[in-house]
């Protein structure tokens, strides 16, 4: 626990120093600590800490972690790619979805929260909507009835993530002419979150800087 515990305080160190220098309240950004690979347990410590905020991207490991620690007050947020077969399950115990990507998700998300991702790279292979189909996308999920909250992205492999994130932080300006309160930017990892906070960032998804680094997978 002293382990992790420090761990924790220096992330909320960086970023209240982060915020500090973007002009910004550290009280204004959610830190989604992402537990993938690791035990319950390691939630309820962190819960013990006071976290609150808790990140996954499988949803068989979700599920049943979500399931397992129903005891507590968390928010469950969803970082990886919904299959379509598996949204409505998703669905009931995530408080936020942050990789709504497409129409066909629409109805069986219905009156979950979602960010909608996009993909900055070429691939398409690593999920959400090209930055020209954000707009698009969004007025679908409005016309459907999804509560559409902002935007999420990773910084692409190699790139600048500064230069990432600020360009997100154009496509949100887009948005909010389609969802005038979809305001929030899920952007910035362990390695780049004070970048993202520089650009507005309004939930980090940060995992092995707090977890330490993931058990190891049979």
């Amino acid at each position: 626990m002293s382990d992790l515990a420090s761990r924790l305080a220096a992330v909320h160190q960086g970023i209240e120093d982060a915020a500090a220098r973007a002009g910004r309240s550290a009280a204004e950004i959610t830190t989604v600590v992402v537990t993938k690979f690791h035990p319950a347990q390691l939630v309820r410590d962190l819960h013990a800490l006071g976290v609150r905020d808790f990140g996954e991207n499988r949803h068989q490991e979700a599920q049943a972690k979500a399931a397992e620690l129903a005891d507590l007050d968390l928010l469950w947020h969803f970082v990886g790619q919904v299959q379509s077969n598996k949204a409505r399950q998703v669905a009931a115990y995530a408080g936020l979805v942050h990789s709504f990507d497409r129409e066909s998700l629409v109805a069986p998300l219905a009156g979950t929260p979602v960010l909608i991702q996009v993909n900055l790279t070429d691939d398409p292979g690593r999920g959400g909507v090209r930055p020209e189909g954000v707009e698009r996308l969004a007025q679908a999920a409005l016309d459907g009835g999804l509560d559409v909250r902002g935007l999420m992205a990773v910084a692409p492999l190699g790139a600048e993530p500064r230069a990432a994130f600020a360009r997100v932080r154009e496509l949100s300006d887009g948005l909010r002419r389609v969802a005038p309160d979809a305001g929030a930017l899920s952007m910035g990892m362990s390695g780049d979150y004070a970048d993202a906070i520089l650009e507005g960032a309004t939930h980090l998804r940060i995992g092995t800087a707090i977890t330490g680094n993931r058990p190891p997978q049979g």
